[in-house]
């Protein structure tokens, strides 16, 4: 798998085909041009003739709670990234509904409902496996509670769906699905910007990120998983409020760099990023990896590596996401500190440094949880690289092992080990598949090698040398004499 994606890191990519929904290259370009969409106060109505919906895509979930919702007198709406995905046919991984229901209305409809949030309170709908999040239709109104950059705080005044779909950011994102009458309705002109691959920001670009700037990332990051363009407007106005991103609490922007980079789109994301200029915003200490030599080459593969496990429905551990994108910085730091420090003292001290430097006020904050699995990684790299037979089973059953062996192959395969890593990495993995006879077979094969680690690399011993016992010193003769005669 990894070497697959390095050698597509260093091959040039075809012309991508052009997608189905998508017009002429002009037609695009007049629609990135043009006008922002003006407010409607009526929906554009698509049948199911023409949004081309396949009901199947829909959870059961989401039918449920549309249908309870609608049974008890209320309005009831697929919305959002969901209904824009189905009209790609594509299949959601997550469903939002909206209703006019009040918070305290839907939990008396489903049990085990809660309501969450303070700045925007939304109710969490468990059924079986799934989770629905139902919002109530949001007002759009002058009397918000705001900070002095015009940020909002609380947003819990309550309004109709025309004042909820002038509320959505984009317009793409503002499609409502009445899943029984299989009805898509549109204020807002998503369906056309869906058609030319736009996206465009509802009402006026600079008001709406002044209001949360958070909504400049969703921009980047819907532009990186939908391929899609943006209208100038847009992009005008997050030139200038980017640096009001400073004023978002750092556990928001620790969520939004998440997102960018475990939902199987962390390259494209990264490319958004930098062609905008928002990666110092988002994450300083990877704008830092991002300068370093060969610091850009571990990132790039690094993030393809992860969006191909994210396509093959495999988990991504937030702490090897950090760890990684963050150990260019740590490996720089390593080898300034080894010159005067022991090797494992140095590591010690480097990543001190680094994380101290990522938790102050200019960056996110990683929560302790993911630091802890951070550290672990990057302090089996050395034990790893050595491979003492006499630490081998103690270190393959290390908690953290399987992240810091896919680590240290990620290492051998760019080259960052020399010649004779990448057999030590595969060595590792051997020895974690196999039944614990061979496992013992292989560390004893091990302490029989001449090369049994990367010291023939690194400089270091392959063993730590053990202490010499001191020779006890004989008595002085006369002085035993003397002592004896004195007894």
């Amino acid at each position: 798998m990894i070497t697959k994606i390095i050698k597509q890191l260093f091959t040039p990519k075809p012309k991508e085909a052009v997608k189905a929904l998508a017009g002429s290259r002009e037609a695009k370009k007049k629609a990135v041009q043009r006008a922002k969409t003006p407010v409607s106060h009526k929906a554009n109505s698509y049948p199911a003739k023409k949004h081309g919906i396949n009901p199947k895509y829909i959870t059961e979930a989401a039918l449920n709670v549309t249908k309870t919702l609608s049974e008890a007198g209320f309005e009831a709406y697929i919305v959002g990234g969901a209904v824009r995905d189905l009209m790609q046919g594509l299949q959601p991984k997550d469903f939002d509904v909206a209703t006019n229901a009040r918070p305290e209305q839907i939990v008396k409809l489903f049990r085990r409902a809660r309501i969450i949030g303070r700045r925007f309170r939304i109710v969490h709908v468990p059924y079986k496996r799934d989770l629905i999040e139902v919002t109530t239709f949001r007002a759009n109104t002058d009397n918000q509670d705001t900070d002095a950059h015009g940020r909002v705080l609380r947003d819990n005044e309550f309004g109709s769906l025309q004042d909820d779909a002038v509320r959505r950011d984009l317009s793409v994102n503002a499609l409502y699905y009445d899943a029984k009458r299989q009805v898509v309705l549109d204020y807002h002109g998503g369906v056309g910007d869906l058609n030319d691959q736009v996206l465009r920001v509802i009402g006026d670009p600079e008001t709406r990120f002044r209001e949360d700037p958070v909504r400049m990332l969703r921009v980047l990051r819907f532009m990186a998983k939908l391929d899609f363009d943006v209208d100038e407007a847009t992009l005008d106005a997050m030139e200038k409020c980017k640096p009001l991103l400073g004023n978002i609490p750092q556990a928001r922007l620790f969520d939004e760099t998440l997102k960018f980079f475990t939902t199987g789109h962390a390259s494209a994301s990264l490319d958004a990023l930098q062609s905008h200029d928002f990666t110092e915003y988002l994450m300083p200490v990877l704008a830092d990896v991002l300068d370093l030599d060969k610091g850009a080459t571990w990132v790039r593969a690094m993030l393809e590596q992860t969006d191909a496990r994210v396509n093959a429905d495999k988990s991504v551990s937030p702490g090897f996401l950090f760890a990684a994108l963050m150990w260019p910085k740590i490996e720089e730091r390593w080898a300034f500190y080894q010159k005067n420090e022991p090797q494992i003292a140095a590591l010690d001290m480097a990543i001190a440094e680094i994380i101290n430097q990522s938790n102050n006020g200019d960056q996110i904050m990683i929560t302790k949880r993911f630091v802890s699995d951070m550290r672990e990684i990057w302090n089996l790299q050395p034990r790893l690289e050595r491979r003492l037979p006499r630490q081998a089973i103690n270190l393959v059953e290390h908690p953290r092992f399987r992240a810091a062996y896919d680590f240290l192959l990620l290492r051998a395969q760019l080259g960052h080990l020399g010649a004779g890593g990448l057999p030590v990495a595969n060595w590792w993995g051997e020895l974690y598949d196999a039944p614990p006879y061979d496992r013992e077979q292989m560390i004893n094969d091990l302490r029989n090698s001449p090369k049994a680690n990367l010291n023939h690399i690194t400089g270091q011993p392959s063993e730590t040398p053990k202490r010499k016992r001191r020779r006890r010193k004989k008595p002085n003769s006369k002085v035993a004499a003397e002592s004896a005669t004195a007894e």
